[in-house]
């Protein structure tokens, strides 16, 4: 997803109070970033996966949903991140201190899985956001970079579209990664009957 930065820096709690309604805004260390409207291939990518993921849900009986609205606040930072598919671990939410004024989630309890449809600020979501995700404590992180917009330090040379899973193991990141015809291998869905070029494809 595209980004445009503002020249303003926030709190959090500033940020939560400026944030106009419908726009979608997210904030980097104090620094507010407006999210520019997706590529059509991006969405395509967030639509097939959001079905997959929901009827995946559906049919293990999981008490899970997806959401595009949540924000993600790290400990101790002023950020709060709009993933492109955010998984929500419903009866946990109650334990959730922003939760009900400000739709927002800061426990990895909460959070059993996160998605990012990578565009051109791929900084972003190889680094930050990597960091900031471990942090919380999130269990399991899906890089889908389906234009290889990823740096070669993270997809390889040559660069191929690639999804990059990251499990939280003893507190850090295991990175596994997946190209062409691969099965993806999902710490959280590990019944799921899926493809990187499956997902790949669905953007065309």
């Amino acid at each position: 997803m595209l980004v445009q930065a503002l020249p303003k820096t926030m709190t959090f709690s500033e940020f939560i109070e400026w944030k106009p309604e419908g726009t979608r805004h997210e904030l980097h260390n104090g620094i507010i970033v407006e999210m520019n409207p997706p590529l059509g291939g991006h969405e395509y990518i967030v639509c097939f996966l959001n079905t997959i993921i929901a009827a995946e849900c559906f049919r293990l009986n999981l008490t899970y949903a997806i959401s595009k609205t949540v924000l993600i606040k790290p400990p101790g930072a002023e950020s709060a991140y709009h993933p492109d598919i955010l998984v929500l671990n419903l009866p946990h939410l109650e334990n959730e201190p922003l939760w009900e004024k400000t739709s927002t989630v800061t426990q990895s309890a909460s959070i059993p899985l996160i998605i990012e449809v990578v565009s051109t600020n791929w900084k972003v979501d190889y680094s930050t956001k990597v960091n900031d995700y471990e942090d919380i404590g999130v269990a399991e992180y899906w890089i889908v970079d389906y234009l290889a917009y990823g740096g070669k330090r993270f997809i390889g040379n040559p660069k191929q579209p690639t999804i990059s899973i990251y499990e939280l193991i003893e507190g850090e990141y295991q990175i596994t990664q997946f190209k062409g015809d691969e099965r993806i291998v999902s710490p959280t869905f590990p019944e799921l009957n899926l493809t990187a070029n499956q997902i790949f494809r669905a953007r065309k």
